[in-house]
């Protein structure tokens, strides 16, 4: 199993930004699809996850301003990122989890700043 992230870049704050990773390989039914991020000296953070029947989870610094979404038939996951600030520059990770197994993908590079 493969994720592949793209959609990261740089953007001026209260910029907007699409980020999406797809699942290749041998997986179908994937359970919870997700994003994290880690910006330089901090730990790795839960952005927002999507369960396989749309249930959503963000963190506080997000709500609003993100959303997530995915295609089931793609193996897809997005996050639609608007009003971004500074504070959101970050290494994006998503994350995919079908039954007992976790799957990371590389990474995208998000940068906010003018």
């Amino acid at each position: 199993v493969q994720l592949q992230a793209s959609g990261g870049g740089l953007v001026q704050p209260g910029g907007s930004l699409r980020l999406s990773c797809a699942a290749s390989g041998s997986i179908a039914n994937i359970d919870s699809m997700g994003w994290y991020r880690q910006a330089p000296g901090k730990q790795r953070e839960l952005v927002a996850v999507i369960t396989r029947g749309g249930g959503t989870n963000y963190a506080d610094s997000v709500k609003g301003r993100f959303t997530i979404s995915r295609d089931n038939a793609k193996n897809t996951v997005f996050l639609q990122m608007n009003s971004l600030k500074p504070e959101d520059t970050a290494v994006f990770y998503c994350r995919v989890t079908w039954g007992s197994y976790i799957y990371w993908g590389r990474g995208t590079q998000v940068t906010v700043s003018s």
